[in-house]
């Protein structure tokens, strides 16, 4: 009776290590290092901001990390932009969301860009920040300009198992 006992609990810690494998994360890395590694059990709310590198002024992207999104393997969401001055890489057609001015601020809300990762580069004077849920990653002091940062939803198997 005592082996059964044992040999449920085992199989029950199996499972459930199995399960937990198979959940999806909100993954940020660099250079072979994992930064953050969110477990994602519905959307996560996050922010990327910077320094526009000819504009010289800020813009920030709100996002969300999707489980479910591209075809349930997972990835990232553009809902709006907030940017102080026109320049390339900004949006500025209509299609591309609904425009209004918020005080100093262009802002661009309802963009609904899908993307299944994403890749940011640190650079000089660009002061390239995440914001999640458990605070601010200031990456442009981690990491030296022209440095790749991935951003990715996985499985955390695919994680802890490479």
């Amino acid at each position: 009776m005592k082996t059964r006992k044992v040999l449920t609990a085992v199989a029950v810690a199996m499972a459930l290590l199995a399960w937990q494998m198979l959940q999806p994360i909100f993954l940020v890395q660099s250079e072979g290092r994992t930064l953050l590694a969110l477990p994602l059990c519905r959307e996560q709310a996050f922010s990327i901001r910077f320094i526009h590198s000819v504009q010289k002024t800020p813009v920030e992207e709100f996002l969300v990390a999707d489980p479910a999104e591209c075809d349930g393997a997972g990835g990232f969401r553009l809902l709006r932009t907030r940017y102080q001055s026109f320049g390339v890489g900004l949006p500025f057609m209509e299609g591309e969301g609904d425009f209004h001015e918020e005080g100093e601020y262009f802002v661009f809300d309802h963009m609904d860009r899908h993307f299944p990762r994403l890749a940011l580069r640190t650079g000089v004077g660009t002061q390239l920040t995440l914001t999640t849920a458990l605070g601010t990653l200031c990456l442009y002091e981690l990491f030296p300009p022209g440095t790749r940062i991935d951003l990715s939803v996985a499985r955390a198997y695919e994680v802890f198992c490479h």
